[in-house]
């Protein structure tokens, strides 16, 4: 069998929303997502062996989310924190939909998003590059609503 390279997922395709507050977003001021869930893992020794096997004893999700630096959202959102000590929470909503891949569209909620830090301030007179920031979350759920479909190849 042989890829069709047509299938492969454009990540230009994507979409994604922020709810926060009872409200709904598009973020079209993403750059990029990219969120991973990692399984925290225990030691088992074992009799006998010389190695130390693993067992998974949990999970972990983490994310990072690329923005440029046109909202002040966030930004207000850790300020009332630092000013409250009430934190805020929010779902993302990630749409990937590229209608030339036969494999469909997926979308997934990553559930209660925290950020990790925030920038402030920023700017850079030496570069003829536009601003970006990055927002470091951890999450604490995830849904799949739509899977992608599997593709055939040749």
């Amino acid at each position: 069998m042989i890829f069709h390279e047509g299938d492969a997922i454009s990540g230009k395709q994507a979409q994604a929303f922020i709810t926060i507050n009872g409200r709904r977003e598009e973020l079209f001021d993403v750059k990029s997502l990219e969120a991973t869930i990692e399984k925290n893992k225990v030691d088992v020794p074992v009799l006998g062996r010389t190695n130390t096997p693993k067992r998974a004893a949990g999970w972990s999700g983490s994310g990072t989310l690329t923005i440029y630096c046109v909202t002040s959202l966030f930004r207000k959102l850790m300020l009332e924190y630092i000013r409250t000590g009430r934190d805020f929470y929010f779902d993302l909503y990630v749409v990937n939909d590229d209608p030339q891949s036969s494999a469909g569209r997926q979308a997934v909620t990553l559930k209660n998003c925290n950020l990790d830090s925030v920038v402030i301030a920023k700017f850079d007179a030496s570069s003829d590059d536009v601003l970006e920031e990055e927002l470091p979350f951890t999450f604490s759920d995830v849904l799949l609503h739509e899977e992608f479909k599997p593709v055939a190849g040749a």
